[in-house]
């Protein structure tokens, strides 16, 4: 057995601290940018930021780690990441794609949410490298918002969660004072894409907002059917769980603007393509999809006063339940001319590539920004870009939509063949978790030496479900050719 240092893990460990000590302390690399990277699923990239540093200057950086427990292994990490690439003179393919006739620089966007509210938290945004944003949606009501307002499920590590819960409702300025803001954001910005999310309580007030929105120059409105924390009955995901609602609204707000307009549907009902198809019906030029998810929490550290209520969950817990939603609109031939702009779970590059490919020109991002900051944005580019070059792709409408023919009815799939586990012996630290998990979770089709701590797969009851797969540690669970199953006698 080789035991290795895992970069993943151990670059999970990391802080991700501002301005980081171990980075001040190397004259001639960035470890904290190595180790962001890694953590951002870009780790074939991470060692440009480490490849002209010392030993000396890793031992110094490792020393200035301020780590609560022990420092991050930065010579060791180092050493085992792949070979830093040239980059010098490389051209890295161009991310610009066209949403709703804007062209955009990129399809990373931030969602409306706590992360932009005011003119100072976008223009920092885009200076850093996001090409739009959502803004916070913007009302004619009074916003009166609780404390606290947050909670967070899944903490491996303090700070570190998977699901987060949250009871904010909209913008809390005044709806003048927020389109003045984005009135100065497009003029400032004039190649970024500057969307206002609005809600209305009546048709007039949908139009009023609307307009108030196209005389403000932004590029498009969204309107927000969604919002599952509303203090009042008749507002957000209330509208959205009912079709004609949202027809009606997007229909009176086309009917006033020449800007293009986005509904945004919410997750919370169980057919997404009824108000869907009510908005592209009512003319709608793209959907969005989607806002939080109906939850609760039980800690005490979201409680409010001694009292808690059900409001939206985020996070990358839901990303598959958002993507369930988009590939169902996206499947939907009715609405084929429709775009989407995918929203939920996003963290890393890799996640808006799956948004994208299952038909998403643009991603909006939320909860991975109040975890991890705009500075996110880098590896989104970097790492979407190298998935591109090393594809031979110069376009990203190349990739949209791309795996929704893989797609199919449960009743569609190959159920004559199989494809079992195979172990890694060289990888294989002998904990276990296969044996545990098939013996009491599956097929009992493991055995397990507790001599020589080896695992061992019995072929004749292995039925290839891959939980053992799943559960090892050490990724040492991989698999053979896929062959025709043997026949039984009934």
């Amino acid at each position: 057995m080789n035991k290795m240092i895992h970069i993943a893990e151990e670059a999970a460990r990391c802080l991700l601290c501002a301005d980081a000590p171990c980075s001040k302390a190397c004259q001639n690399g960035d470890p904290a940018r190595a180790i962001r990277a890694i953590r951002f699923d870009n780790a074939e990239q991470a060692g440009r930021w480490v490849a002209d540093c010392t030993d000396d200057e890793l031992e110094k950086a490792e020393q200035s780690c301020i780590h609560y427990d022990r420092p991050i292994r930065i010579r060791e990490l180092v050493g085992a990441l792949p070979k830093a690439e040239t980059t010098a003179g490389e051209s890295h393919p161009s991310l610009a794609i066209d949403f709703c006739g804007l062209r955009c620089e990129n399809p990373f966007f931030l969602a409306s949410s706590a992360i932009c509210t005011n003119y100072d938290m976008v223009a920092r945004a885009f200076d850093m490298g996001w090409a739009g944003v959502f803004y916070k949606t913007i009302c004619l009501d009074d916003i009166n918002e609780v404390s606290p307002r947050f909670d967070a499920v899944g903490e491996y590590r303090q700070g570190d969660f998977f699901g987060f819960r949250n009871m904010e409702q909209l913008s809390e300025n005044p709806a003048d004072v927020d389109f003045d803001i984005l009135h100065r954001l497009k003029q400032n910005y004039p190649t970024k894409i500057v969307v206002a999310s609005i809600m209305g309580r009546t048709e007039e007030e949908w139009i009023e907002l609307a307009e108030m929105a196209e005389r403000a120059g932004v590029d498009a409105v969204e309107l927000n059917f969604s919002c599952p924390q509303m203090r009042l009955s008749g507002l957000g995901s209330d509208v959205g769980q009912n079709p004609e609602l949202v027809t009606f609204y997007t229909a009176y707000v086309k009917r006033k603007v020449n800007i293009p307009v986005i509904p945004k549907m919410t997750p919370n009902i169980t057919q997404i393509n009824q108000p869907a198809m009510g908005a592209y019906f009512a003319g709608a030029d793209a959907i969005s999809a989607i806002n939080t998810i109906k939850s609760v929490t039980m800690g005490e550290r979201g409680a409010v006063s001694d009292r808690k209520t059900i409001s939206g969950y985020s996070g990358r817990a839901i990303k598959p339940i958002a993507q369930r939603f988009i590939l169902e609109m996206a499947k939907n031939q009715i609405m084929k001319n429709v775009q989407f702009s995918g929203i939920g779970g996003i963290e890393t590059w890799r996640d808006a590539l799956e948004y994208i490919q299952l038909g998403c020109r643009n991603v909006q991002v939320c909860t991975a920004v109040m975890q991890y900051g705009y500075r996110i944005i880098d590896d989104f580019i970097s790492g979407l870009q190298h998935y591109m070059s090393v594809r031979g792709i110069s376009s990203l409408d190349t990739i949209v939509g791309e795996e929704l023919c893989r797609f199919v009815t449960p009743n569609e799939l190959d159920r004559e063949t199989v494809v079992l586990p195979k172990i890694d012996r060289s990888k294989c630290v002998g904990c276990g978790r296969c044996y545990t998990s098939c013996r009491d979770g599956g097929h009992q089709a493991i055995g397990f030496d507790y001599e020589t701590r080896q695992p061992n797969i019995v072929g004749t009851k292995c039925v290839g479900c891959h939980l053992c797969r799943l559960v090892c540690p050490a990724g040492a669970i991989g698999t053979t050719k896929r062959f025709g199953k043997p026949q039984q006698s009934r």
